[in-house]
């Protein structure tokens, strides 16, 4: 016959993320799936994309450790405050993030002599 009956065969095991059995938070599948769609290479190992997984989640932990919360607007002063993140994500829009705080040096006022010496007298 055809072997399918009721005797049934080995069950299957339990599913088990790639995630867990590196012991990591961040998810390896996800990370492998951006790496093959972003074409960063012609193929990606599968040990790449744990490795990124463990670098990102230890990043993260070291930040998390400074600050307990973190907001867009830091997100975006720190970008746009550092040279290499800012060319990486320069054309990157963070909502929330605000502006760089910036004043042209012509619309600050005017620092006289002749006024610090009027108040010395």
């Amino acid at each position: 016959m055809s072997g399918r009956g009721k005797q049934g065969g080995k069950a299957r095991a339990k599913a088990k993320t790639r995630s867990s059995r590196a012991g990591l938070q961040f998810p390896v599948g996800r990370v492998h799936r951006l790496l093959r769609k972003g074409n960063y290479a012609e193929r990606v190992g599968a040990g790449a994309p744990v490795y990124l997984a463990a670098v990102l989640e230890y990043l993260t932990a070291e930040i998390l450790e400074l600050k307990t919360r973190i907001i867009p607007r830091h997100l975006q002063l720190a970008i746009r405050n550092d040279e290499e993140l800012n060319k990486l994500l320069g054309r990157v829009t963070i909502a929330q993030g605000g502006v760089l705080p910036n004043i042209q040096a012509v619309l600050l006022p005017k620092k006289t002599e002749s006024h610090h010496k009027a108040k010395g007298k």
